[in-house]
């Protein structure tokens, strides 16, 4: 039975995974590592997934790890374009959570991020969060001063309500729905059980966007609901050049067929990657303490 919040009786007992996904920006993974570390709520665990970072990446998880409060993995994989479908893939493959939230690594958390995916997780759906835009400027700022979250009235954001954590209100917004619009994966959470049912994220998509779309499709194919979180779990993105304006891109195309056919499942998918961690990876900091090499692939 949900009770108030909309939660489900199992909510306060589920472990939560953090999949932060990221590439050659070490300074922004740093901001997005440190602000889940100071959470109201920890999360189980936090794995960072890394689509092919030059060796700064793996540089800063080994400063990090020294005294991180939580499970903290990382996996990396050789960098050959664009596989962000992948990643997130070996991060859902690898996580022992029950539900999990993904994130980009350039979204720094709110402080109590992790309490309000847990508020708003729901059985048979899954969760849209949504987001601050920064400027270059305040990016800038962000970096240098660290975890200086913006508020409603700073300078050098866009979507300034998104500065607004008013839980109440939240809970209007969350009623359950099948809206097509305004998907992002870089604030979306999943029971891991319905991402490996519906085959996690398509590899057949590579190079900028459209992956978390059409996810969201086979979702929905499958019966599941979205739960918008306004006014919660809020997060704030780090400004940087944007790849979204493609022209004639392929994964289009896969999305209008995903469409079409209804598919649940994908074909190339997350069970790729589930028999590389039957035995779950190392937490990095014990291999980050005794040189282990961390899981890549």
């Amino acid at each position: 039975m949900a009770d108030i919040a909309g939660t489900h009786d199992g909510a306060a007992l589920m472990r939560i995974s953090v999949a932060v996904i990221t590439y050659n920006w070490p300074a922004a993974l740093e901001l997005v590592l440190r602000a889940l570390a100071a959470q109201s709520e920890l999360p189980f665990e936090v794995i960072v997934t890394d689509d092919g970072s030059q060796p700064a990446t793996r540089e800063l998880l080994e400063h990090v790890a020294a005294d991180y409060p939580v499970r903290l993995v990382y996996l990396w994989q050789p960098d050959d374009g664009a596989r962000m479908s992948r990643a997130r893939n070996r991060a859902i493959a690898a996580a022992q959570g029950d539900y999990i939230i993904l994130l980009d690594g350039d979204m720094v958390a709110e402080r109590h991020f992790i309490a309000d995916h847990r508020t708003f997780s729901r059985q048979g759906c899954f969760a849209q969060g949504s987001r601050v835009l920064t400027d270059a400027g305040l990016t800038r700022r962000m970096l240098e001063h660290e975890l200086v979250m913006p508020g409603f009235f700073s300078r050098g954001i866009e979507r300034r309500r998104h500065t607004l954590r008013m839980p109440p209100l939240a809970h209007w917004y969350a009623r359950p729905g099948s809206k097509r619009r305004g998907i992002k994966s870089c604030n979306m959470a999943f029971w891991r059980d319905d991402l490996l049912r519906i085959n996690g994220f398509n590899e057949a998509m590579t190079g900028w966007g459209r992956e978390d779309t059409e996810l969201a499709a086979r979702a929905f194919h499958a019966g599941l609901l979205r739960r918008d979180i306004r006014f919660s779990a809020l997060a704030t993105h780090l400004y940087h050049h944007s790849r979204k304006h493609v022209v004639d891109n392929p994964n289009d195309r896969i999305v209008d067929d995903t469409r079409a056919r209804q598919l649940i499942r994908c074909g190339l998918g997350v069970d790729q990657h589930l028999a590389e961690f039957v035995v779950a990876p190392a937490d990095f900091r014990t291999v980050a303490r005794t040189g282990i090499p961390a899981q890549s692939n």
